[in-house]
């Protein structure tokens, strides 16, 4: 399965293309062959957590986080 998106490389080369050209996202996305994320579906990979107890802290971490400026209201 191809990844919808990376953020690990990038090409900053103008290789054969004129200094200071601006292309468009689109044409940015089909040089670098990624496509949008449409359902979260597209982000599901195997391997992201390596086991229950780590998920659950993330979860429990993130849940702290976004409740933790109701109190301050």
């Amino acid at each position: 399965m191809k990844p919808a998106m990376s953020t690990s490389r990038a090409d900053h080369g103008d290789r054969g293309e004129r200094q200071g050209e601006r292309r468009s996202i689109e044409e940015l996305a089909r040089r670098q062959g990624v496509h949008p994320i449409r359902t979260a579906d597209d982000l599901v990979r195997d391997g992201i957590w390596e086991s229950d107890e780590e998920l659950d802290a993330f979860l429990a971490d993130l849940y702290a986080l976004r409740h933790s400026d109701l109190s301050a209201s």
